[in-house]
């Protein structure tokens, strides 16, 4: 069972730790590439692991991991695609367990596992999905993304899927991906984002105490702020009634993504109905210090 998730109003993260373009706004100059998981959890509070969609870790690897992360750093870790997209939830006991394994010297640094499910997965599936929830062990937090369209329409599906994940304490992981669709395609990074992230309704409902939002910003940061206005009134309204919400910013190659970060947290530390701890990214050569204040 995993430790409490550290008292933080919200988590803030990005989508992963190692970007070659962050070595002077995150790591600092000298910074090796081993010590980039480390210098990255000195500024955010979680990360996500979706490296482990692809492919499960080493063991060895899994416990650097954790060695590099203060007790109160959070990831959240996708499952296996073999798991969620090759049997679909279905006759997969084996593959969690071995998974679940690997994982565990981890286990008390997850805030969510993650259970992305691909868009062919529908309102006839719900029957595995439960089941799958009710095979895991009481307790255990966990976070479901759907991309079906029936699960966007409002209608008795998604009622059926929000009472399942209710019903479950899941969290429902909620796709802000409204700022990269406004971008013209005008960059390969761009067009690639258009052509592989999901084009969805944001349904900004809590189903359990962690909503997780992923918000798939804009190359231009101040196109970002109409976006992220809705967040000012829905993520304030979730932290008085006691939810502790993960939020994570990507960009279309996520060049910036830190800044971007740094520019909506400041943001909602001014509209928070609960003080929120300031954010700073490290100094450097060539670049001043973006603190929060």
């Amino acid at each position: 069972m995993p430790s409490p998730t550290p008292h933080r109003p919200v988590l803030l993260g990005l989508a992963m730790w190692s970007h070659n373009h962050w070595q002077q706004s995150l790591y600092g100059n000298g910074c090796k590439s081993g010590d980039r998981l480390a210098k990255y959890a000195e500024v955010f509070h979680t990360v996500e692991g979706n490296t482990t969609f692809y492919a499960t870790p080493s063991l060895g690897t899994v416990k650097k991991w954790h060695d590099a992360t203060p007790d109160d750093f959070r990831f959240t870790f996708k499952f296996p695609q073999a798991i969620t997209h090759q049997q679909q939830l279905a006759h997969c006991d084996q593959l969690v367990a071995d998974f679940l394994s690997v994982m565990a010297p981890l286990v008390d640094k997850v805030g969510l596992w993650t259970i992305q499910l691909p868009a062919q997965f529908g309102p006839d599936h719900l029957g595995a999905l439960e089941q799958f929830l009710n095979r895991l062990p009481r307790h255990f937090p966990v976070g479901v993304e759907v991309r079906h369209p029936a699960f966007f329409q409002k209608g008795e599906a998604e009622k059926q899927l929000n009472r399942l994940l209710l019903d479950h304490q899941a969290n429902r992981i909620i796709m802000d991906s409204r700022p990269v669709f406004a971008a013209a395609p005008t960059t390969e990074a761009i067009i690639d984002a258009h052509q592989k992230k999901p084009r969805v309704p944001v349904h900004a409902i809590a189903t359990a105490d962690h909503p997780m939002i992923r918000f798939i910003g804009h190359p231009e940061e101040a196109d970002n702020d109409p976006f992220f206005a809705n967040w000012l009134a829905r993520l304030p309204q979730w932290l008085a009634d006691g939810k502790q919400p993960y939020l994570y910013i990507h960009t279309p190659d996520n060049n910036r993504a830190p800044e971007l970060a740094a520019r909506l947290y400041q943001q909602l530390q001014k509209v928070s109905p609960i003080a929120l701890p300031d954010v700073s990214l490290p100094p450097d050569d060539s670049a001043a210090q973006f603190s929060l204040l």
